[in-house]
């Protein structure tokens, strides 16, 4: 299912992305030859193109049919076998698609991207991360207006928070509850640990029990988290509430319903789910009692655990138990809270993006699984389109990046020649853009090796 979903939102924004250079490519009447979603090495799953008023389609081809070239003016719609990725090959242009200046070596055509002004050609180039970042904020509004905004405020996490090894080490507890940083009073979770990984904090003050305490931070600390290697620094504490049984379920056999509240294991206080949980570590086949609470009264039971040392009991979800607030939105308001929410999040991403430079941030880069482990393994629409209006902002940021290759290679190029009146050559422009799809390369590379070496990591 993560796959599926991985395969799905990536194709959707390729698509968008790639329509973008499409739309500003006819605008300014330059020709488009190929679009095409998903790579085709060797052969195409499917071939189109428009002529003589009607559609021709060639199933897995390896090259396109004769009549296709007898048509340069239209433009070649196809589907690739590689399920990552897809181009738009505009003529005249020197890209990932065609690197070579010596193809170029004839007067420029009327219908060439060469021949185009440079602010037209800016255009073209920006088309794909504008439709990235406009398909990102049309996403957060649809979003808003379908299912709305649910939020857990701090303040209402009663039993307050767990905390990672890291954390631990740097002065907090678990069951701490977050209050401020930097005497900034904080509302949601979310908000206090972008405030405490990117702003360099010196203080969070957090409510320990019935008193206040002042957590002092160091300078490096953001660090510390990035070389730990934890993927949650801050989770939620709740109580145990039961919300439905496994198949066979030792708990339900021993008399326990949904809706009991488990809060002691062998006569030892378990208050949150996860105290229960570090509570049955190494109890397989062993003779357990079970304190929980029933429609206000406590009860006892006894069960004897199989080789899973699991009760077969699952926890309600936090949100369930805590009070969210919610807000729905209207089509008009829903607009401007998705423009707000769109560029939120992409000030959010600049602000992570100078952790990449660091040694513990290169570390943590992930590729395609890294990527995909952020989808559910059940399929939920509201985090599918949440994820891939995420993406698409990483997706605009990255190729805005002034690296040859990519989209703000071109944009560095072209601006060079509006301010100083001079053209880059061609082949210079050939050399720029092979060393970018080198660096691209090796950063793949490197990024789905790190992917690599963790799943290793983890299994041995």
């Amino acid at each position: 299912m993560k796959i599926l979903a991985l395969i799905l939102s990536l194709s959707f924004l390729v698509f968008i992305h790639e329509l973008g250079h499409y739309f500003f490519a006819r605008l300014f009447k330059t020709r488009v030859e190929q679009f095409y979603l998903f790579f085709n090495p060797y052969f195409s799953i499917l071939r189109a193109k428009r002529y003589d008023g009607k559609w021709h389609f060639s199933w897995f081809s390896k090259k396109a049919p004769e009549a296709f070239g007898e048509h340069p003016e239209h433009t070649e719609w196809g589907i690739g076998w590689l399920p990552f990725g897809g181009y738009c090959s505009i003529a005249g242009m020197i890209d990932e698609n065609n690197v070579s200046a010596d193809s170029l070596k004839s007067e420029p055509e009327e219908w060439e991207y060469r021949s185009k002004k440079a602010w037209q050609r800016l255009l073209i180039v920006l088309g794909g991360v504008l439709m990235n970042f406009i398909g990102a904020i049309l996403i957060f509004s649809a979003i808003l207006f379908t299912w709305g905004k649910e939020t857990l405020p701090i303040r209402n996490v009663t039993q307050g928070f767990d905390y990672a090894d890291v954390a631990i080490k740097n002065g907090f507890r678990n069951g701490d509850l977050i209050l401020s940083v930097d005497n900034k009073d904080v509302y949601l979770l979310g908000d206090a640990l972008e405030q405490i990984l990117l702003d360099n904090p010196k203080q969070v003050k957090v409510k320990r029990g019935d008193t206040i305490v002042d957590i002092s931070l160091p300078e490096d600390f953001a660090k510390q988290v990035l070389a730990s290697g934890t993927k949650s620094l801050v989770t939620i504490r709740f109580p145990f509430v039961i919300d439905n049984f496994a198949i066979g379920s030792l708990a339900q056999k021993a008399g326990m319903r949904t809706g009991d509240s488990i809060v002691a294991l062998n006569g030892v206080s378990t208050p949150s789910f996860s105290d229960f949980i570090k509570a049955m570590e190494g109890r397989s086949n062993e003779e357990i009692s079970i304190t929980y609470f029933r429609d206000g009264s406590s009860m006892e039971t006894r069960l004897k655990l199989d080789n899973s040392g699991k009760i077969g009991a699952a926890c309600k979800n936090p949100l369930l138990i805590y009070k969210t607030e919610k807000e729905e939105y209207n089509l008009l308001e829903s607009i401007p809270e998705g423009i707000k929410q769109g560029t939120e999040t992409l000030a959010s991403y600049v602000k992570q993006f100078k952790l990449v430079f660091t040694k513990e941030g290169a570390s943590q880069l992930g590729g395609f699984g890294a990527i995909g482990s952020m989808f559910p393994s059940q399929w939920d629409w509201a985090i599918f389109w949440n994820m891939t209006a995420f993406l698409s902002i990483i997706l605009a940021f990255m190729n805005i990046l002034p690296i040859p290759a990519l989209d703000g290679g071109h944009v560095m190029f072209t601006l060079w020649e509006i301010i100083t009146g001079k053209k880059p050559g061609d082949k210079f422009l050939e050399r720029a853009q092979m060393i970018g799809m080198a660096l691209l390369l090796a950063l793949l590379i490197f990024a789905n090796g790190n992917d690599l070496y963790r799943w290793l990591n983890s299994k041995f």
